[in-house]
């Protein structure tokens, strides 16, 4: 098979969540635990850190390994899901990983593949963790896909265990409330293995604090220390919460007698897009008008990134907007600025959500706008309408920034 015949296959045979939703969710790590010692436990070959969280799981992950990088280490980094191409989504030392690679794996690996009837994701991390452990990577970053406890990268054993934040997303799967989301997201807690809370929510700083004393593993809120004051190449105000975690996970590896020095966090810290390629963070496209996309889906994430909007000065405001058909608009609709032109578009993956329906909910909170095709010609329309000193805005969706940057 070609390449693109194989991710045609892998997309079409098997199910994937971030395609079809709740079919591709499993309720256990059976598969993937075949899987790995059908590879012969590749995980157990390389150093890890495992992210979890709600937001900011690949920009803390992306600055974990930008300051690896930097110290010299050769860094495997493992995020989901990609913008352009799948093989973003499994990178060393900013580099994807090679197509044949791809097609070769899925060849030497079909005939499991179908008889155990592993997922999208379940492959995946199996192709990640072979990959890898092959190229002989120092560390891994490995984020999950959803949740924790169940998710299919729970298997390794990492040297620090990071849970960025906790919100109210994919509920269907996690739980409705933040501590029943708290509690799936903490199955990466490890046992005598460190973790590290990105920010001190007290709703759930218990759940926390609960299960790291059973598991004996040390606790760190990122949010509570002093960190020196690094700065950043992310755009983003959001930003500086990863950045504390980040660097609070750095600290803690540091304090396990990896040698890290202050110029490779400082440096790392600054060149996270050159190092390993990070897209969508608070991009800007283009400028007069000004064009910014980011991929904010949630609650959480949409409020930090409508707050910094309103810093941004601009004569009118464009929405560029279209989101996944499982998404909660009523927790992210009456967020949205009521003062902007809106171009409702659907991203082109099965799992989008009509833009028609769309235009319809957006409606009833007064966000007025017109319905497009695609996102491209949403934004085509957007910049024709738009004058030199106004803001496009691109969102809403990671697959509606993926067709765009």
């Amino acid at each position: 098979m070609t390449y693109n015949e194989t991710l045609n296959w892998m997309f079409s045979k098997l199910p994937m969540y971030q395609r079809q939703g709740k079919t591709a969710f499993k309720k256990d790590l059976t598969n993937i635990i075949a899987f790995a010692e059908e590879l012969s436990q590749p995980q157990e070959k390389f150093k890890s850190i495992h992210i979890a969280g709600t937001n900011g799981k690949g920009s803390t992950a992306h600055m974990i390994a930008s300051i690896l990088q930097e110290q010299g280490y050769k860094v495997g980094l493992y995020t989901s899901p990609h913008l352009k191409d799948f093989t973003e989504r499994i990178k060393i030392n900013g580099k994807p990983i090679r197509k044949n690679c791809v097609n070769n794996f899925v060849k030497r690996n079909k005939a499991f593949l179908e008889k155990q009837k592993l997922s999208f994701f379940e492959m995946t991390v199996g192709l990640a963790f072979e990959h890898f452990a092959k190229k002989n990577v120092d560390f891994a970053i490995i984020e999950t896909g959803l949740g924790g406890r169940l998710d299919s990268t729970n298997i390794i054993k990492p040297l620090v265990s990071v849970i960025t934040n906790i919100g109210l997303d994919h509920t269907q799967f996690l739980g409705t409330t933040l501590p029943e989301i708290a509690k799936e997201k903490a199955g990466i807690i490890k046992k005598n293995t460190p973790v590290i809370i990105g920010e001190r929510q007290p709703e759930i700083v218990s759940v926390f604090t609960e299960i790291a004393k059973k598991k004996n593993a040390l606790l760190y809120f990122a949010s509570d220390a002093l960190t020196k004051a690094y700065k950043t190449d992310l755009r983003g105000n959001y930003q500086k919460k990863n950045l504390k975690t980040a660097a609070q996970t750095i600290l803690v590896l540091k304090d396990q007698g990896i040698k890290i020095s202050h110029e490779s966090i400082k440096n790392g810290l600054q060149k996270v897009v050159e190092n390993t390629g990070l897209l969508g963070r608070w991009q800007i496209l283009g400028n007069k008008p000004k064009i910014i996309c980011d991929t904010a889906h949630n609650e959480t994430g949409l409020d930090y990134v409508l707050k910094q909007l309103k810093e941004e000065k601009y004569t009118n405001l464009h929405f560029v907007f279209g989101v996944v058909n499982d998404k909660d608009l009523d927790s992210i609709l009456p967020l949205l600025p009521k003062k902007a032109d809106y171009y409702f578009c659907k991203p082109n993956i099965p799992r989008g959500l009509d833009a028609k329906i769309l235009q319809g909910k957006a409606s009833e909170n007064n966000l007025k706008g017109a319905i497009y095709d695609s996102v491209n010609e949403a934004l085509l329309k957007a910049k024709e309408n738009a004058n030199t000193t106004d803001l496009i805005f691109v969102g809403g969706s990671t697959f509606v920034v993926a067709e765009v940057v």
